[in-house]
C-alpha cells in the first residue's frame, strides 16, 4: 500500500484509457504521455497498460507501507528516496516506511510513476484510468488528495541493486520548456479548406503559446488569428486527442485525452498520435510550431513509435546491464 503525503488534484491515476466507448460519449482518457507510463511498467516487468500515477502538480510525496519497486519517468524532475537521489527515467527499489519526492520538473511537465504490478484498483469499462469529468475510474473518478491510501497489486521485481534507467533519444533533445517551441507534426483536417490562405499559412509558419487555459480536456493557444474564408456552420462531428479546432475567436484549441467526444468547431488540422506525448511535456508558456506531413509520415512515425515500445526488455529478463531499446 501506498499512501499519499503531498499533492494536487491535477495528479491523478492513470492507465493507457478506455478505447471503443466514443459513441457513448466517454473519452478515450487515460495517460496524457502514453509512452512514459508504458515505459515506466515496462522496466518493472507489468504490463504495460498498468495503473500508475500521473503527476502534473508539484512537489508530490508518497509513502511506501511495504517494499516494492517504482519507476519514475515523463518530465526531467529531482527525484529521492528518503536520502538517495535519483535521475528521472529510473526505476528502483523503496523500502516499507520510505517517502518518494517528485520535485519541480526542469524541463517538461508531468511525471509518471509506476509499481511493480500496478495499482489494484477495480476498472471501469476496461480501464482504471481516472475520467475526473465523468466521474468515474482511478480513486473514486477524482485527483488524488493528502491521506488518500492506494493498494498495490503483489508482483516480485528483481532489479539491479542500483536500479536501473532509460536514456530515449528524442527525449533528450525536445523543446520541452518555454525556451524553445515544440515542433508538432499534422495533418491537415477536415475544415482546413475552409480557412482563408492567411490562416492556412499562418498556422505552421508562425509560432503558439499554451494559454494558463490549459488541462487534460485540451490546450488553449494564442497566436496569430485563424480567419474562415465565410462563416461555416456545423452539426457537431467526431473529435479525437490531437484534433486542432478553431472557436470564433480565432485562437485555436487543441483537444487533449479528456476531450469531448464530439464538437461544432472547424478544425484546421490533427496532431499526429506519434507526438501527442510532447503536447503532454509541454508546459504552461511553453510555445509550439506546427509542422506538415504526409498521411505516410505520420503512420511511419506511429509505427516506429510502437516498435520502440515493443523493443524494450521487460525487467524480469533484465541483467544487472541495465534496461535497452531498440
Amino acid at each position: 500500500m501506498i499512501e499519499i503525503l503531498t499533492t494536487g488534484v491535477p495528479n491523478t491515476v492513470q492507465d493507457l484509457g478506455r478505447p471503443g466507448h466514443l459513441s457513448l460519449g466517454i473519452s478515450h482518457g487515460g495517460a496524457m504521455d502514453k509512452q512514459a507510463l508504458a515505459i515506466a511498467n515496462l522496466m518493472l516487468g507489468n504490463d504495460r497498460s498498468a495503473a500508475g500515477l500521473e503527476i502534473a502538480l508539484y512537489p508530490f510525496r508518497l509513502k511506501s507501507h511495504v517494499d516494492t519497486a517504482l519507476a519514475v519517468t515523463g518530465a526531467d524532475c529531482p527525484i529521492s528516496i528518503s536520502d538517495r537521489r535519483y535521475p528521472s527515467w529510473w526505476a528502483t527499489s523503496i523500502r516499507a516506511g520510505e517517502t518518494l519526492l517528485v520535485e519541480a520538473p526542469r524541463a517538461g511537465a508531468r511525471s509518471y510513476i509506476a509499481f511493480a504490478g500496478g495499482l489494484d484498483l477495480p476498472p471501469v469499462m476496461g480501464s482504471r484510468a481516472t475520467d475526473a469529468k465523468a466521474g468515474f475510474g482511478g480513486l473514486a473518478g477524482r485527483g488524488l488528495a493528502r491521506g488518500d491510501r492506494l493498494r498495490l497489486n503483489t508482483a516480485m521485481c528483481p532489479l539491479p541493486p542500483a536500479g536501473l534507467g532509460v536514456a530515449l533519444e528524442e527525449r533528450q533533445v525536445t523543446g520541452s520548456t518555454t525556451a524553445s517551441p515544440v515542433e508538432l507534426r499534422v495533418l491537415p483536417a477536415a475544415e482546413f479548406d475552409a480557412f482563408t490562405a492567411q490562416a492556412q499559412v499562418a498556422f505552421t509558419s508562425s509560432e503558439w503559446k499554451i494559454t494558463s487555459d490549459a488541462n487534460r480536456m485540451g490546450y488553449r493557444l494564442s497566436g496569430e488569428t485563424l480567419s474562415l474564408i465565410s462563416p461555416l456552420e456545423l452539426l457537431s462531428h467526431g473529435i479525437v486527442p490531437g484534433t486542432v479546432q478553431v472557436p470564433p475567436s480565432g485562437q485555436p484549441i487543441i483537444q487533449l485525452a479528456d476531450a469531448n467526444t464530439c464538437g461544432g468547431y472547424p478544425k484546421i488540422a490533427t496532431v499526429i498520435e506519434a507526438d501527442l506525448w510532447r503536447l503532454a511535456q509541454a508546459p504552461v508558456g511553453g510555445r509550439l510550431r506546427f509542422v506538415p506531413v504526409s498521411i505516410e509520415a505520420a503512420t511511419q512515425a506511429l509505427r516506429a513509435a510502437r516498435q520502440q515500445l515493443d523493443a524494450f526488455v521487460p525487467a524480469r529478463n533484465i541483467s544487472a546491464g541495465g534496461l535497452r531499446s531498440g
